[in-house]
């Protein structure tokens, strides 16, 4: 049961990223989705939009603290630093 609330977690964490990262870019910028991930990745921004989308993960992990969902917290802070290698090596 405590594996599959970090795996749980760690897949909330990752989708709440590309969510965050899909709102910036349809808000902020003049790119479609893929079409704008494709061109930031050529120019080297890919990492900002990443740590950018990352925002609404905060937002994730206060939920589930404040429900008592320690581990399912555990698993979206592993995505989170997942998610900050991965930008460190793009």
């Amino acid at each position: 049961m405590k594996n599959k609330d970090i795996l749980l977690g760690f897949i909330i964490g990752l989708l709440t990223t590309v969510l965050g990262s899909f709102i910036f870019m349809y808000f902020f910028t003049d790119y479609h989705f893929i079409a704008g991930i494709q061109i930031l990745k050529s120019q080297g921004n890919l990492g900002k939009i990443i740590t950018l989308g990352c925002v609404l993960t905060l937002g994730a992990f206060g939920v589930a603290l404040k429900l008592n969902r320690e581990k399912i917290a555990q698993g979206i802070v592993f995505s989170v630093i997942a998610l900050a290698i991965l930008t460190l090596v793009i």
